[in-house]
């Protein structure tokens, strides 16, 4: 349901139609998370307010109301040039390879694989 349906094969087609036809909420669901998707792209937060409206009652209300919660911070997200993309992923590299040597070494063996990743 989230992938482009130009790049599905026959049998996917008719198992997404079954599913349509059966969970129009899923269909609703499907939706509300290409027009979010849109506005992150676009960059446009004028809709976020109907969006927000629209979210609340289908299957992403959850997410929609985290939204809600911190509607301030999505909207300037969503309007700003920067992003912390670049430092997530300099953070996330160390932690995955101390979760991957936890149990298993002191600091000096961390540290030099930590060197050797960089």
């Amino acid at each position: 349901m989230t992938l482009a349906r130009d790049g599905l094969v026959r049998s996917e087609v008719i198992l997404e139609a079954v599913i349509e036809e059966h969970v129009p909420d899923l269909v609703a669901a499907r939706q509300a998370i290409g027009e979010f998707q849109s506005m992150i792209r676009s960059k446009s937060a004028n809709q976020l307010n109907t969006w927000l409206e629209s979210g609340k009652g289908s299957l992403v209300s959850s997410f929609a109301n985290g939204v809600a919660r911190d509607l301030a911070a999505v909207r300037n997200a969503i309007v700003s040039p920067w992003s912390n993309r670049q430092a997530e992923g300099q953070i996330t590299r160390p932690k995955l390879i101390k979760r991957q040597m936890y149990g298993r070494a002191k600091l000096d063996l961390l540290q030099g694989r930590l060197i050797g990743a960089i």
